[in-house]
């Protein structure tokens, strides 16, 4: 019993810990105030007390316990539907919206995080039982390592090249270099995009990136994430400098117009370089026999 119990209790330990470190606070600052927080940890504790009793559930020739992984699967998916609803309310108060594929990539990041754990405590519960509470710890922060490697992910730098561009017009017409963004017939308008308006060109490195800048949410990330990081020139009623990222036909490239509280434009290119691929913009066609022939 003493054995069963040490087990488990090292398992939590672990799970918890492991979700707490999965817990990501950067400039999103979310979750980040202390209900959110309390939320997802408390979550975090459940799953990873799902995790530690499964092993001594099974020990004990106790089948039907580890049933309760199966209930756990279903409450996940709640985490999930949660997280979305709650950031689609949100998107109205923003200047910038995340769009509804941003928003499915949390939702589904934060689902995925409670199975982790649930890995991570099952590690630390099963080394624990067979060998020793120490091993048991050593082998949660192996798990928690390799969980580490799993959530890292593409950034639009490994897939594009971000360089500045020139913001020009032509007549009423809003131009990236070559990339036409919008029509502006406002005079003052044209004159603060003049003045204060930066532009960058991302350029897909092969027809991977090209695919991906194709995808309407991954654009939509692009322009959230560095209004985000640089502020906007907009209010609720000036949706005419609301960023916009449009796309050459002909080459697949990218153009980002803004108009930033700081206009640096190394910091806006930066930015834009580390923006996340989404889960749904990520593809890959040169894997197809197909695309690599068509890309030769």
């Amino acid at each position: 019993m003493e054995k069963d119990i040490l087990t488990i209790i090292c398992g939590v330990a672990m799970g918890t810990v492991a979700r707490y470190w999965m817990m990501r606070r950067d400039f999103r600052q979310y979750p980040s105030y202390p209900h959110a927080t309390v939320t997802h940890l408390a979550l975090g504790f459940v799953a990873a007390t799902l995790g530690a009793v499964a092993i001594p559930a099974i020990a004990a020739k106790e089948y039907t316990a580890v049933t309760f992984l199966a209930l756990a699967a279903t409450q996940f998916r709640d985490v999930r539907n949660m997280e979305r609803e709650m950031l689609s309310a949100l998107e109205q108060s923003k200047l910038v919206s995340r769009g509804p594929d941003f928003i499915e990539g949390i939702a589904r990041t934060f689902e995925a995080r409670n199975y982790l754990v649930v890995f991570v405590s099952l590690t630390t519960s099963l080394f624990a039982f067979i060998f020793s509470p120490l091993a048991g710890i050593l082998a949660g922060v192996f798990a928690m390592l390799l969980v580490r490697r799993f959530m890292r992910g593409y950034l639009v730098r490994d897939v594009a090249k971000v360089r500045p561009a020139k913001v020009h017009f032509n007549g009423p017409n809003l131009f990236v270099e070559d990339i036409h963004i919008m029509n502006i017939a406002l005079p003052e308008i044209k004159k603060i995009y003049e003045e204060r308006g930066r532009g960058v060109i991302i350029e897909p490195l092969n027809d991977n990136g090209r695919e991906i800048l194709a995808n309407v949410g991954q654009r939509q990330a692009i322009a959230h994430d560095t209004a985000m990081l640089l502020g906007v020139h907009r209010d609720v009623d000036t949706a005419e400098f609301t960023p916009l990222v449009r796309r050459k036909l002909d080459t697949g490239r990218v153009g980002l117009v803004i108009v930033p509280i700081e206009p640096d434009i190394e910091c806006i290119v930066e930015a834009v370089k580390n923006v996340p691929v989404l889960e749904s913009a990520f593809v890959k066609p040169l894997q197809a026999k197909v695309g690599r022939s068509a890309a030769d």
